[in-house]
């Protein structure tokens, strides 16, 4: 360039100087400057990242659900029977000398104790009781009933009509629900321990036909004990007459 203010020859010559704006402009801002600016660079790998994960799971096959398994219906199992008794009968050897009393009631008098607590049931044991010894063969005639308060008294009166002597065997019948208290341990224990005091001490044959139950259900399953017992004293009846005769026969 020339100290005078011209150009080289060739060099295009300046652009008038209000018009420098413009062309810086025009060169610095293209037109439709400013383009929106691109802030997610750093998100871009998760974003290719996150398409690369959705194009995979895409390309897996999805398996079939498996059909829901059908519950399995429980046929409700048979209640088992009651335990407190085993079936079967005594084999003894042949040779041995037995001596077994007989259920029978034939020339036998029975007094019956039974206890007035829990009436209800006391009834249907005594009508057990009296239609086992029926069946038997003992006339009414023969059997006497002695009620009492309840199963605590029945130890006493068992004892009071053993040592008249006038009775093959005797009876006692009752009923004990257990509560909330100690009560049903002291009268049941009693009641058994004081009838079985009542047949040792008199030697006349005492049957226990008193239900000591935890439930009022209970006892209504149990109201054919009465009839058990009366074959029971009949039984041991038998068996202490021949018992006597094997004795007075030497």
């Amino acid at each position: 360039m020339s100290a005078t203010g011209g150009f080289w020859p060739g060099e295009a010559p300046a652009a008038e100087h209000e018009d420098a704006p413009e062309a810086e402009a025009a060169v610095a801002e293209p037109l439709g400057w400013p383009q929106p600016r691109v802030e997610a660079t750093e998100d871009e790998p998760e974003a290719e990242a996150a398409s690369e994960s959705a194009a995979a799971a895409a390309a897996v096959p999805v398996p079939e659900s498996e059909p829901e398994a059908e519950e399995e219906v429980h046929e409700p199992e048979p209640e088992a029977a009651p335990a407190g008794h085993i079936p079967g009968e005594l084999d003894i050897p042949d040779g041995v000398a037995v001596l077994e009393g007989s259920p029978s009631g034939a020339d036998r008098t029975v007094g019956v104790v039974v206890a007035r607590f829990n009436g209800e049931i006391s009834n249907r044991l005594l009508e057990s009781a009296l239609e086992a010894l029926g069946d038997a063969g003992v006339s009414e005639e023969r059997i006497t009933v002695m009620p009492v308060p309840g199963a605590f008294e029945l130890p006493i009166g068992a004892m009071a009509l053993a040592k008249t002597r006038r009775y093959s065997c005797v009876v006692a019948l009752g009923c004990v629900v257990r509560g909330e208290t100690a009560h049903f341990d002291y009268v049941a224990g009693e009641a058994a321990s004081g009838l079985q005091l009542a047949g040792l001490e008199t030697g006349v044959p005492v049957a226990f036909g008193v239900l000591t139950v935890d439930t009022a259900d209970q006892a209504e399953a149990r109201v054919d004990k009465g009839a058990d017992a009366a074959r029971a004293a009949l039984e041991m009846a038998d068996l202490f007459s021949q018992v006597r005769e094997q004795a007075k026969s030497g």
